[in-house]
Order: C-alpha cells, then structure tokens, then sequence
C-alpha cells in the first residue's frame, strides 16, 4: 500500500484528499493549468478515464465528471471510441507558468502559506485587480464580450470536429486543413472563424460526398437485381432451364 501511495504521489495529477478543495475541482485545475500553459496542446489525447483515475487516486465517475465540464467549457472534445483531446483554438499562454513559480517562491522566501496565494489570487481576480497608484484600467467590456466570443466558436469548433469525426472516409483529400495552432499561440477571433468555417465547409463536402456515394451504391444494387432477374427468366426457357438449369449456374457461380 505504502508503495501504491508512493507510485501515485509521484505523477503529475496526484492529489490532496484532505484538502479545502473537492478532488473534483483539483484534478479539473490541474487538467486546466496543463491546458492553458500549452503543456497540453490542442489536438493532445488526454488520460482514458480508468488511466486518470489511478493516477490520480480517484473514482472513475469523478474523472467522467472533470472531462464532461471541460467539454462543456470547450476545452477539450470526445470523440466515440478515440477518447478526449484537446480542442483546437485553445489560447495556451506558457509565460502563465513562470509566473506562478515567481509568485510562489517570493511567498515561501516570504516564509508564508503557498496554499494562501492561491485563496487570495482567486479573490483578487473575482473582485477585480486595480493599481495602488496611476490611471483607471481601461473599460474591459470590449475584451470580456472578445473572450466570451472566443469561447463560443471553441464551443463550435469542437462540435464540428465531433461530426466531421464520422465522415472521414468521404472527406475530399484536397480539401484544405483546419488551421491547427502551436503551444504558444494565442488564437483571435479572426482565426477561429476561419477554423470553424473551414470545418464547416470540409463536413459540408463530406456529407455531400457521403449522399453521393449512398446514391451509387444504391443504383448498383438496383441494377445488380435487375440483371439477376432477367438472367433467371431467360434461365427459366432457355438451354439448360429449369431447376437443374438453375443449380448448375449457381454451383458453377460458386466454384
């Protein structure tokens, strides 16, 4: 056992269960940070669940419930019988790592709680974060519709990637690709417009491609059953007609 606990302590989503905070929203920031820093980057396959959840010493159902609200946050996609990954369009910032290590190595030099930084980040954020001295910051209702904005198309985006998912045998080979972003790109609205529209267009071609297809598969059979019908009614009066006219053509069909 002491082993056990030592192997999952070593990985990078070991948890604390007896911390202030549900193992739930750990492992959720802990997939966010990794995420955001572009450490996990968009197109990435993530843990399978039972995988993550020994890792992270959890049950399996709390894993399903982290990646459900990550989809649900456009952060990631599910796709049927492949797994989760990271949705495309993601705004990775690494720079966001070296600063949380600063911050944190001037609280422990500080001789304080690392734990506390945390709380009060957090509640600096949710209050707003204004300058001891010098001018107002800018009015951020612009920025804040942008990234509400940005955050829908990467909703869009990752439906679109589901759907298009099941229609890769018919997509044209000269369509061109949806952009797919580095680690340290952040993505404008701009450019996940053009993503989602290039996606929109590849699933338009392939659906057509995927009628097409059925449409001729579809008359093949009909005239398949149409030959095989008039090759047994001449079978039925011709040379060799008849019940034994019909096995042998049959048996020689087969050899």
């Amino acid at each position: 056992m002491a082993q056990q606990v030592a192997d999952r302590e070593a990985t990078p989503f070991s948890i604390d269960p007896a911390a202030e905070l549900p193992v739930g929203v750990q492992l959720s920031w802990r997939l966010r940070a990794l995420i955001a820093t572009g450490r996990l980057a968009a197109g990435d396959r993530l843990p399978s669940f039972r995988q993550l959840a020994e890792w992270a010493g959890v049950n399996v159902n709390t894993v399903r419930a982290v990646y459900a609200g990550l989809e649900d946050a456009g952060l990631v996609v599910s796709r049927q019988g492949q797994g989760t990954f990271v949705a495309r369009g993601i705004e990775a910032a690494p720079e966001l790592e070296e600063i949380a290590v600063e911050a944190l190595q001037r609280v422990r030099d500080a001789g304080l709680d690392p734990s506390d930084l945390a709380i009060v980040a957090s509640a600096c954020a949710s209050l707003g974060v204004e300058e001891a001295a010098g001018p107002s910051l800018p009015d951020l209702t612009e920025e804040s519709e942008a990234i509400e904005v940005r955050h829908e198309l990467r909703r869009q985006i990752a439906r679109l990637e589901v759907e298009l998912a099941s229609y890769t045998r018919d997509l044209p080979g000269d369509m061109p690709t949806a952009t797919r972003f580095s680690r340290a790109h952040v993505a404008g609205v701009e450019e996940l417009e053009q993503t989602r529209d290039t996606l929109i267009d590849q699933l338009s071609e392939a659906q057509r491609a995927a009628e097409l297809r059925a449409k001729q598969l579809a008359e093949a059979r009909a005239r398949r059953e149409a030959q095989l019908e008039e090759e047994e009614g001449e079978g039925a009066t011709g040379p060799g007609g008849g019940p034994l006219g019909r096995a042998m053509s049959w048996w020689q069909a087969k050899s």
